[in-house]
């Protein structure tokens, strides 16, 4: 039998710079080697943390919607947004109280700190196991090929122009050598100020 977190494909990064995040994944759906769509985009806003979700197309949208959920339960609880620490926790919690039948997805959260106004990213294993990072994380059918792609081009104290760069050939470059992503990325750049989100034309075949 197939992993089924590689049944529907994609890919998704997020990555460190100076004082600002950003995060991107391709926008193909699959099933195996069809490509069904070219308009399924893995990375969902919760007020000023983005979750990107790869592996099944299902969990990834159940969890998208149970996030959501929560995460509206959080602001009018706490009367206040969530930020992206608590977020992590979040996710992982949700994650551990399905492990002994898991969501089969890989998620990734990136954001910036509202108080200390550092940056943050980390990813998942399928049962909520914490992943942090300082410079990039990936997930996804092309995470090998991101892994050596982000470990070339990577730098510390990119500015947000530069990091955009960055990201966008990472990603462009592994979804190339992968059958199951592409078709079309998306990427946003977050800074304590602004986020701003770019479509990236790719590769339709």
């Amino acid at each position: 039998m197939s992993n089924p977190q590689e049944i529907n494909g994609g890919a998704c990064v997020a990555m460190v710079g100076k004082d600002c995040v950003a995060i991107g994944c391709d926008l193909r759906l699959g099933m195996q080697a069809l490509t069904v769509s070219n308009n399924f985009p893995k990375i969902f806003q919760y007020d000023d943390v983005y979750l990107g979700l790869t592996g099944l197309a299902t969990d990834v949208t159940t969890l998208s919607e149970v996030f959501r959920y929560k995460t509206n339960l959080y602001n009018l609880r706490e009367e206040r947004k969530i930020e992206p620490e608590t977020f992590a926790q979040l996710v992982s919690t949700s994650l551990y109280e399905k492990r002994f039948g898991p969501y089969f997805i890989g998620p990734v959260v990136a954001g910036i700190n509202s108080k200390t106004e550092k940056p943050f990213i980390c990813g998942f294993d399928l049962i909520g196991c914490v992943d942090y990072a300082k410079d990039f994380i990936v997930t996804g059918t092309a995470s090998d090929q991101l892994f050596g792609m982000c470990e070339g081009l990577w730098e510390p104290d990119l500015g947000p122009d530069d990091l955009f760069e960055t990201i966008s050939q990472a990603l462009l470059n592994a979804q190339d050598r992968d059958a199951l992503s592409g078709w079309g990325a998306i990427v946003y750049v977050i800074t304590k100020d602004k986020v701003v989100k770019r479509l990236l034309k790719t590769r339709q075949d």
